[in-house]
């Protein structure tokens, strides 16, 4: 069955694979259409998943994989009396640790403004009807961010402002991923709606391979007799992942339409939204309390997700002593790895639930992520058996997380609840860069922010487990 797929004329209706609770009592409006069996272009549903495939080289070249882990957090920003020891003298390891830990404060701050900025922004499109606007600007500022990126001179005293960039980017990201996860009802339908998020996913990890393959040709290559002092490949990596950004996300701009106005809901003002906030939320809880607290439980493991791959690369880099090639080829295979675990859970999301797909991937990665912390001292392959298995799991965590929410939330209300959704997303986030900074901190290592993490990781399935989400019906 395809992803803009219909039955025969006159074939009997689908009921939606949902329950008949308050939250889902205007699942067809919310959608779009009474219809679950109407057709999507397809022309729509690839422009919008193309939007993960233009962002993605951000979070997986420059967050990941290459710029944070390989030049910022690195003996580039050390001084250079310390850059010089040995990397198990422990006065460097001391020194790495306040880099990894500054790094982790830098995105806690950011993740604080996430969470006063996202749902505000995403209520005001629902209010306004411009969506598509919305993420044409902060798409936009995403792209001038790693353009800024290439001012930040391997030098420690550019530390900070490597930070403050790479995590203001990772801001602009989320707000305008607000926008984008609210449209996905535009562009699927009940019946269609795990499948379409699982797209969206792929095309971003399939994107971030690409991205990483041609980073490692050119490395391969020595850059081709080009200088690359001062970290000046690094800097260019950054400028070639904003002309990606702007390139690959014009379709969604030109395929899929702005969606309306929410119906009978007046205009605001920026300050006076979160008083509509505050009221809409304790409406949320009042009338459709699953959806309540799917949100509240999905904001602690989303948290998680976001720190595997926020810090895996300075894991790889740091604790296991992985060369920046190996990060970079660890890169790739963990994006095939989770490109096509999450475009197959997608299948498995719209058949089983979501909510299955979300527990089975939460009790993957704590598991891996313990046995990572207790044998570490074995070599590079524990990293690279439980980080492939690490990557296999998130995609479709996140993926499902997406489709779930999207089947409870209610009708008019779907960029305020993702902008609620976002609080926590991603790198930006604040509470697993929190714990990661404060673990390292407090026991003097890298390696104590995996239990960070996988404390985020624990906590949220146990909050999901109490959630008591309608059953999923096929």
């Amino acid at each position: 069955m395809s992803l803009s797929d219909a039955p025969a004329p006159g074939a009997p209706a689908t009921p939606p694979p949902t329950a008949n609770t308050g939250a889902l009592s205007a699942m067809g409006a919310m959608f779009q259409d009474t219809d679950d069996n109407r057709v999507v272009p397809r022309k729509q549903i690839y422009s919008w998943a193309l939007w993960d495939w233009a962002t993605q080289p951000f979070n997986s070249v420059l967050l990941t994989f290459v710029f944070a882990s390989l030049y910022l957090v690195s003996d580039n920003f050390l001084p250079a009396d310390v850059a010089g020891l040995a990397n198990d003298d422990p006065l460097k390891q001391s020194a790495m640790a306040t880099l990894t830990s500054g790094y982790g404060l830098a995105t806690f701050i950011a993740g604080i403004l996430i969470l006063i900025l996202a749902p505000v922004l995403g209520q005001q499109a629902d209010r306004r009807g411009n969506k598509k606007r919305g993420l044409m600007l902060f798409t936009a500022l995403l792209a001038l961010a790693q353009f800024a990126l290439f001012f930040v001179h391997a030098d420690p005293s550019y530390f900070w402002f490597g930070a403050i960039v790479l995590s203001l980017g990772a801001v602009v990201a989320e707000i305008a991923g607000v926008n984008y996860n609210s449209m996905l009802v535009q562009i699927s339908t009940p019946r269609t709606v795990g499948r379409v998020s699982g797209l969206g996913w792929g095309m971003g990890y399939i994107g971030g391979i690409v991205a990483l393959t041609l980073v490692v040709v050119l490395t391969t290559f020595n850059w081709f007799g080009m200088d690359t002092s001062d970290g000046m490949a690094y800097r260019l990596i950054a400028v070639g992942c904003g002309v990606w950004t702007i390139v690959f996300s014009i379709p969604i701009f030109l395929n899929v339409p702005e969606a309306p106005a929410r119906m009978g809901a007046a205009r605001v003002g920026f300050f006076r939204s979160y008083v509509v906030l505050v009221q809409d939320i304790t409406r949320l809880y009042k009338n459709h309390r699953p959806t309540f607290w799917f949100l509240v439980s999905s904001a602690v493991y989303r948290d998680g997700l976001a720190g595997v791959f926020a810090f895996g690369g300075i894991l790889a880099a740091v604790v296991f002593g992985f060369t920046p090639t190996e990060v970079m080829i660890f890169g790739i295979a963990a994006n095939v790895v989770a490109g096509i675990s999450t475009i197959l859970a997608g299948r498995a999301d719209d058949r089983f639930g979501a909510r299955s797909v979300i527990v089975t991937a939460l009790t993957g990665l704590v598991t891996i992520a313990l046995l990572l912390f207790f044998f570490r001292d074995v070599g590079t392959i524990v990293f690279w058996v439980g980080g492939l298995l690490l990557s296999a799991f998130v995609g479709p965590a996140q993926a499902a997380s997406r489709s779930l929410l999207a089947r409870v939330t209610p009708t008019g209300m779907q960029g305020e609840i993702f902008g609620l959704y976002a609080t926590t997303g991603r790198v930006a986030s604040f509470i697993a860069p929190g714990l990661w900074a404060l673990f390292i901190a407090l026991f003097g290592a890298t390696y104590w922010g995996i239990l960070g993490i996988t404390i985020v990781l624990a906590v949220g399935l146990f909050l999901l487990l109490l959630v008591k989400l309608p059953p999923h019906r096929r």
